[in-house]
């Protein structure tokens, strides 16, 4: 009974069956099979549609989705949310609530490698060319995104990169891996390969959110500048050999110069806060071009695309096609009026934006209102602090990313514009499920920012400041760091940088004395047990494998270091 129930609980860490010939020998033929499946296009797009789907499941749902935790986890901002919602508060304080905290996440991870998996292999028996070239390359960026994800979380993990030959190989326990001899390994080598097979398309030929030659060169940077950088290595590993700092760089290049993506003259339409509806009532984008979504957006690489239309609270396979990024770093302000925190939409109030971050960004940089929500300079009238028990509020909010269930002074925000023909008709207006706004993961913008940080030179750094008409600057590290706090702020990066550049443990100390409110009453933010300095240098910025995870593996994961004992459990307020 024991190995039975293994059997079922693994499926979620190990890619599912193949052929498995020797269990099953037979062809089919009145329906599609590994012999037969898939051969042309509308194959290969019914395949790879069930592992895109795994990106709303795995990334864009719950208090401990990647994004979020990357998010809460840096420096430039808090947990929030109301006293009730620990399992944030702990994330942003490098501590835990429960000892299976993660594992949704790292079921939902393995289980979009596992249909990666199983579509690279089923791929391999379409006819050699571009489309072949394409849909596997596709599928080895999605299976490396998840591996990137889960090693920056956890270190040393799993790795499923094939699909088993037998059900007796399900059976067998995961070995935990190397993070930086092995899983960086796979991770590199997959995304070289999408790269360099992936026919070229230019950006908005293919359908919005999908993976393209160019967002894979633009994730491979990503990984060789963390992986350089936190390891302390010169090239990343691959099969084939190392990809050395000048291939990284010559691959930037090609996307700089061939792939079409370009920045958007105006950067506050990259925002939702610029739609059509909202902009008349909103002095501060009333002259900003229209919000570009969707394929027409040149400088969005990669996004996760959301249907609230298909989104439900039941299944937790359906919660994550609405866009709970947005309800969940919304302003918590219960039942109040709308309009009074407007063009933000209600939500649960996590996520708060450090004040420090405000105080430190220059006025003059227009970057600065276009990202963060300030109360005390935009809110329309009383802002209600402490609403249904909020803690470390601090009055300020991102809002890149806004829920659809807000109001203007005018009229109903919702209606006139998330359910127009421009966006499309998304249902009901509920805060939970009616978000429907792409995330955005990679932009153009971070692909200069990146070629700039290899080449050491300012090209890239003044690209993205003259769009917001800042002066040109000479290059240093301490300039890049500073363009890409402004510049990516809020877009899940943050948290990474300050790892790779090794001044985390620093920048996390300095977030104590910073003003918040707990339900509404003034304090500052102060040490939770013995401090972010101190939690991370003990953890290195990891966290905790879920017990039911080491559980199941009967021995073959360890926890990681940091993790037992109380000073990683979180208490709250």
């Amino acid at each position: 009974m024991k190995k039975l129930i293994y059997l079922i609980t693994i499926a979620l860490l190990v890619p599912v069956l193949s052929g498995c010939e020797d269990f099953l020998d037979t062809k089919s033929f009145t329906t599609k099979d590994s012999n037969s499946f898939p051969v042309n296009e509308e194959d290969a797009n019914m395949m790879l549609n069930g592992v895109y789907a795994m990106l709303n499941v795995s990334h864009a749902e719950g208090i401990d989705s990647w994004f979020m935790t990357a998010e809460m986890a840096s420096d430039d901002r808090f947990g929030g949310g109301g006293k009730n919602d620990r399992p944030g508060q702990a994330i942003a304080h490098l501590m835990t609530t429960a000892a299976d905290q993660f594992n949704p996440l790292w079921r939902d991870h393995y289980t979009g490698i596992s249909r990666a998996n199983q579509a690279v292999a089923a791929l391999e028996i379409m006819e050699d060319g571009p489309l072949k070239n394409q849909k596997i390359g596709e599928a080895k960026f999605l299976r490396a995104f998840w591996f990137f994800d889960l090693v920056q979380l956890f270190g040393d993990i799993p790795l499923p990169s094939q699909v088993p030959e037998s059900v007796k190989d399900v059976e067998i326990p995961p070995v935990q891996a190397d993070a930086k001899t092995e899983v960086f390994l796979v991770i590199a080598t997959d995304l070289w390969d999408a790269y360099t097979t992936m026919p070229a398309y230019k950006a908005g030929e293919l359908l919005s959110g999908t993976v393209t030659k160019w967002a894979a060169a633009a994730l491979l940077a990503r990984v060789y500048l963390f992986y350089t950088g936190f390891y302390g290595e010169t090239s990343l590993p691959t099969t084939e050999g190392a990809v050395t700092s000048e291939q990284v760089i010559a691959a930037l290049e090609d996307v700089i110069n061939n792939s079409g993506h370009d920045l958007l003259p105006d950067y506050r339409s990259l925002w939702p806060y610029t739609n059509k509806a909202t902009k008349p009532d909103y002095p501060f984008a009333t002259d900003a071009p229209d919000w570009v979504e969707g394929s027409a957006n040149k400088e969005v690489m990669f996004s996760i695309k959301f249907n609230p239309n298909a989104s439900d609270w039941g299944p937790s396979t359906t919660v994550g096609y609405s866009n709970s990024v947005a309800l969940f770093f919304a302003p918590r302000q219960g039942n109040r009026d709308m309009t009074t925190i407007f063009p933000m939409g209600g939500g649960w109030g996590m996520g708060t934006v450090n004040p420090k971050l405000w105080d430190e960004w220059p006025a003059s940089d227009p970057r600065r209102k276009a990202s963060i929500y300030n109360q005390a300079d935009e809110a329309i009238s009383a802002y209600m602090w402490g609403a249904d028990q909020q803690v470390e509020e601090t009055g300020f909010w991102q809002k890149k990313v806004v829920t659809t269930a807000a109001y203007s002074p005018t009229g109903d925000y919702w209606a006139t514009f998330w359910r127009s023909p421009d966006y499309g008709s998304f249902g009901a207006n509920n805060i939970q499920l009616g978000n429907g706004s792409d995330l955005i993961l990679i932009r153009f913008a971070d692909v200069l920012l990146m070629h700039s940080e290899l080449k050491k030179d300012a090209a890239g750094i003044n690209r993205v400041r003259a769009r917001v008409g800042l002066a040109p600057i000479s290059y240093s590290d301490t300039a890049l760091r500073v363009e890409r706090r402004y510049e990516l702020a809020f877009e899940g990066l943050r948290w990474g940088d300050i790892r790779r550049w090794g001044i985390a443990a620093d920048a996390l100390n300095a977030i104590y004395g910073a003003p918040i409110r707990n339900e509404g009453i003034a304090t500052t933010m102060q040490p939770m047990g013995p401090g972010m300095k101190a939690r991370y240098e003990a953890t290195k910025g990891f966290f905790n494998i879920p017990q039911t995870q080491i559980d199941l593996a009967n021995g073959t994961l360890t926890q990681n270091a940091g993790w037992s004992g109380n000073d990683a459990n979180y208490i709250g307020y």
